[in-house]
């Protein structure tokens, strides 16, 4: 128990703010920095204390950070108060050494104000970049869960012995995915431990951070706060209680995405009564770390050529179908009693529905048409690659971002077209203010430029995601009454493709 409420009054100390995006250990030494720089300006009265108690806070937090590491945007911040520091503290300084010397204590003469003007603002400046940094790339605040549903998650890894590893020359590789689930969970003790976001370790997390900032030739450093954070579940927790089924989600990243880019969603959607199964797909995923340690990295380069990419796009959106359908096989399994598991007897495999974002929507389409299993559809601007027949007979949710300039005309062309033949009603929703990165957790952590993460707010894209697919989810796989799409076109232009027949 004492090591427990250790554990959580440490993760209070380290819990980012909301809002200002620095912990409390960080957000003491902004103040302090900024005491440090405006002390030469202060009456001299107060001035001594002043610099004393702030050189002193800023000190402290410096070695609680060293400890805990420290994130690059607090290095300017240290590096202001740094060099602010011996002019805020040479009063004090000077009088301990006139008493040391037995000489009567005199306030040292400071530098005239045109003289000291710049170097105040030198740096308050450097200061200052440091919570504008922090608010640029913050450690991702995720959003406590709405369902009446505690979440717990786990991570397991299972072995097609049936399929070959296409991506390796050994004849004897069987393709291995890593899936995460996230399910309904008994409330845990107060303190318990949140999952780590992005990998079951911190180790884990920045090997996957790492990779997914070089996928789009970002330096490391720039989102090192990303496998600080804590997601709202609890890493292992007992299944809730009760005898209740729950549907299945299974869930598909975009292409060089990993099986956590979605972890709100997916919380979201598991508080209110689901299983969520999220994949990463080996030699596709940016990294995916394996049981045994290993880190399978991504082979999926584009040539260029876009004839050939649609090519390779096809490859890889039907491997990542065949891991949707194995997963699924899996769990049925696991719902049966075949292998030993806490979720045995919990899994309603009879309603399951397969979502994915970009390349994983496409996946998810072409899985459902594969296999009569899936029962509903969730697209989150993912391009169809594939073929488009058998046709689709189960409800499909496509969310798009608004066309644009830089929008691929071939898109929604071809999005229609696959929705066309379907013969259940189809919806397709094109979300106000969403950029292509607003569908998953990036807002949370990216900075706020719309073209990049749109314009919804770090927190309103996940809801928009999380309120679309849930009411979506509901209606198909529960038949819950209620006015779908009045929820959809609150969030943007609604078409409805009724049975086939048109909206």
């Amino acid at each position: 128990m004492r090591r427990r409420a250790r554990r959580a009054e440490d993760g209070r100390v380290t819990e980012i703010i909301a809002g200002l995006s620095l912990s409390p250990v960080e957000f003491l030494a902004v103040l302090g920095a900024v005491v440090l720089v405006a002390a030469r300006w202060l009456p001299p009265a107060v001035r001594p204390r002043a610099a004393a108690g702030a050189a002193a806070a800023v000190a402290l937090c410096a070695a609680v950070m060293g400890v805990r590491g420290v994130r690059w945007q607090m290095l300017p911040v240290l590096a202001g108060a740094a060099a602010a520091l011996p002019f805020a503290t040479a009063p004090v300084v000077g009088r301990w050494l006139g008493r040391v010397r037995g000489r009567p204590a005199r306030a040292p003469r400071r530098a005239r104000w045109w003289l000291a003007l710049p170097g105040s603002a030198a740096c308050a400046a450097l200061v200052a970049a440091g919570p504008v940094a922090a608010w640029a790339f913050p450690v991702p605040v995720f959003p406590r869960p709405s369902g009446p549903f505690a979440v717990g998650t786990r991570v397991v890894q299972w072995t097609d012995a049936q399929r070959p590893e296409t991506f390796t020359a050994d004849p004897d590789d069987r393709r291995t995915v890593v899936v995460q689930l996230w399910y309904p969970a008994r409330a845990g003790a107060a303190g318990a431990a949140r999952a780590q976001y992005l990998g079951r370790t911190r180790e884990e997390a920045r090997v996957v951070a790492d990779a997914l900032a070089g996928g789009v030739h970002l330096p490391g450093f720039l989102v090192d706060g990303v496998p600080r954070a804590r997601s709202s579940a609890v890493f292992g927790a007992e299944v809730a209680a009760g005898g209740d089924r729950w549907p299945v989600v299974l869930f598909s990243p975009g292409a060089g995405g990993v099986r956590t880019q979605n972890t709100a969603w997916a919380e979201e959607i598991a508080s209110h009564g689901y299983v969520v199964a999220a994949l990463d797909h080996p030699y596709d995923s940016a990294a995916v770390v394996l049981d045994d340690g290993r880190v399978v990295r991504s082979r999926t380069l584009s040539t260029g050529d876009r004839d050939a990419d649609e090519r390779l796009a096809e490859q890889w959106t039907a491997i990542r179908a065949a891991d949707l359908r194995f997963v699924l096989t899996q769990l049925e399994r696991v719902g049966r009693g075949e292998t030993a598991d806490p979720l045995t007897g919990r899994l309603d495999a009879e309603r399951v529905a397969a979502a994915g974002h970009s390349m994983g929507g496409a996946a998810a389409l072409q899985a459902a048409r594969e296999d009569g299993r899936i029962g509903a559809v969730v697209d989150l601007d993912g391009y169809p690659h594939g073929p488009l027949s058998p046709a689709l007979r189960r409800p499909v949710l496509a969310l798009t971002q608004a066309v644009g300039p830089n929008t691929d005309p071939r898109y929604l062309p071809r999005l229609r077209e696959a929705l066309a033949g379907d013969s259940a009603t189809s919806y397709r929703l094109t979300v106000r203010g969403a950029a292509h990165l607003s569908f998953m957790d990036g807002p949370l952590y990216l900075p706020p430029v719309p073209s990049v993460v749109g314009s919804l707010g770090r927190a309103g894209s996940v809801r928009m995601v999380a309120a679309t697919t849930l009411a979506f989810l509901d209606a198909a796989l529960r038949g819950a009454p209620g006015d779908l799409e009045g929820v959809l076109s609150a969030y943007g232009e609604l078409e409805v493709d009724r049975a086939g027949g048109g909206g």
